[in-house]
């Protein structure tokens, strides 16, 4: 029967060889990120990981397969992200506040990972990549769709997904520049995101989100004198 310490030598060397993948992909992130893709090469991995070649090949066969596990580790990131930008719209958040709320999301995203719009757009990206980002842009779309359906309860199936695509168009339009500039020029290019998301869906969907909200405030005051009032009979009201 092994050991205590035979049973933990395994577990030690799997540890190391973790941390020696996490390594090797914050590299290689790097290296993408600053030469794209088709330009960057596995010595070129290894070196910025401060590793020999054969290190390297020791956990990846080659080029491609260390971007195919950065870019599925990325997506399940950016999944986790999208979730959170694109959760149900609380009918008392004004437009303007949900747009601005959803596109900090996926921007912060987007600048802490510039790596993950290197290899999603860039060329020559391996096609099983490709067929991933695919798959998500089209869930992201889906999301959309899924928020504004219930805002357009007038408009056809086929117009909703129109307004979905034209707003992630936008979005990837927008998030291109950010990406490209730095310091105040990018926050200034997030507002110009923000702005034009905002003035596309307003008169789509503003005057509902604002008669929603409307009609919240108008219940809450309705409720507020009957708890006032029960409030007053409890404090007046003798005890026995």
């Amino acid at each position: 029967m092994p050991t205590h310490q035979e049973q933990e030598q395994p577990r030690r060397r799997q540890a190391r060889g973790e941390r020696r993948i996490a390594q090797l992909l914050e590299a290689a992130a790097s290296v993408f990120a600053s030469t794209g893709y088709a330009s960057a090469s596995t010595n070129a991995i290894a070196r910025e990981a401060g590793v020999s070649p054969g290190t390297l090949y020791q956990f990846f066969p080659n080029k491609e397969a260390i971007a195919i596990e950065l870019g599925q580790r990325l997506m399940a990131d950016m999944r986790t992200a999208y979730g959170e930008a694109l959760a149900p719209i609380d009918p008392a958040t004004p437009l303007e506040q949900a747009v601005a709320a959803a596109v900090d999301r996926f921007i912060d995203f987007n600048c802490h990972n510039p790596v993950f719009f290197t290899l999603m757009h860039g060329p020559d990206v391996p096609g099983r990549m490709a067929e991933e980002h695919d798959a998500l842009h089209n869930t992201l779309i889906t999301r959309v769709e899924d928020l504004l359906a219930p805002l357009l309860p007038d408009r056809p199936s086929a117009a909703v997904t129109r307004i979905a695509h034209v707003c992630m168009a936008l979005y990837m339009a927008g998030l291109e520049l950010v990406l490209a500039s730095e310091g105040d020029d990018r926050e200034a290019y997030v507002q110009e995101l923000k702005d034009v998301l905002f003035r596309y869906l307003d008169p789509l969907v503003g005057d509902r989100l604002r008669d929603a909200q409307a009609a919240s405030a108008s219940t809450s005051a309705a409720a507020a004198p009957t708890a006032v009032a029960s409030t007053s009979n409890a404090t007046s009201t003798p005890a026995p």
